[in-house]
C-alpha cells in the first residue's frame, strides 16, 4: 500500500518509550522517498495521458497526489519529532551527549545538536551580566540550597565556588550546593539522597 513505509517511521517514533530516541532510520527514509518518486513519476505519465483527454485517470491522480502528501507530512513529522527529541536531550543532558545516543542520531541530526547548543551558550551568556545565565541550572525549582548526593562511580575532583575541593568517590556521600551537583546527577555521576 502507497504511504507505509513513510507511515511506519512515524509509528516506530511512537512506539519509543519515554521520549527516547530510537536509531536513526535512514534505508527507511530511503526507501519512502523513493517511494514518493515512484509515485511522482506515474503521476506525471498520467497528468500527461488526461491532457490528452483520459478523464478516467483525474482520480487515481487525485490519489496519489493524496499520497504523496500523506508521505511527505509523514517524513516531516518524523524528522521534525527527532529533532523535538534532541532539543530535549540538550536540556536533559547537557552539553555533552553519552556515546549511546550519539549512535543513534544522523551526521545532520549531530550537526543540529552542536549548533543549537552553541545557540544556547551563545544566548546563556548574552542575559545575567558578566558571567551570564545558566538556564540549565535549575529544571524544577529547588526547596533547598543544599543537598545530600552520593556518589555513583568514581569522578575525581570536583570543586565548588569557595575553592574547596572534593573527592567524589564511588559510594561517598556529600552535602554540596545543589546548582553545582544538577548537572552531575543529570549525567548519572550523582544520586540525590533524599531523606
Amino acid at each position: 500500500m502507497a504511504g507505509e513505509r513513510a507511515a511506519e517511521l512515524v509509528r516506530e517514533l511512537q512506539r519509543a518509550s519515554g521520549g527516547q530516541l530510537p536509531p536513526f532510520r535512514a534505508e527507511g527514509l530511503r526507501q519512502a522517498l523513493e517511494e514518493m518518486r515512484a509515485l511522482y513519476e506515474r503521476n506525471q505519465a498520467d497528468v500527461s495521458e488526461a491532457k490528452a483527454g483520459r478523464s478516467d485517470l483525474i482520480f487515481l491522480i487525485r490519489f496519489r497526489h493524496c499520497c504523496l502528501l500523506r508521505d511527505q507530512r509523514c517524513l516531516l513529522a518524523y524528522l521534525y519529532d527527532r529533532l523535538l527529541r534532541i532539543r530535549a536531550l540538550r536540556w536533559e543532558y547537557g552539553s555533552v551527549l553519552p556515546n549511546t545516543i550519539q549512535f543513534h542520531m544522523s551526521a545532520e541530526e549531530v550537526e543540529w545538536f552542536n549548533r543549537y547548543k552553541k545557540s544556547l551558550a551563545t544566548y546563556m551568556r548574552s542575559v545575567g551580566g558578566e558571567e551570564g545565565l545558566d538556564l540549565t541550572q535549575d529544571i524544577k525549582p529547588p526547596k533547598s540550597l543544599y543537598i545530600e548526593v552520593r556518589c555513583l562511580r568514581d569522578y575525581g575532583e570536583f570543586e565548588i565556588d569557595d575553592g574547596t575541593t572534593i573527592l567524589l568517590k564511588k559510594n561517598s556521600q556529600h552535602f554540596l550546593p545543589r546548582w553545582k551537583c544538577e548537572q552531575l546527577i543529570r549525567q548519572g555521576v550523582l544520586e540525590h539522597i533524599l531523606s
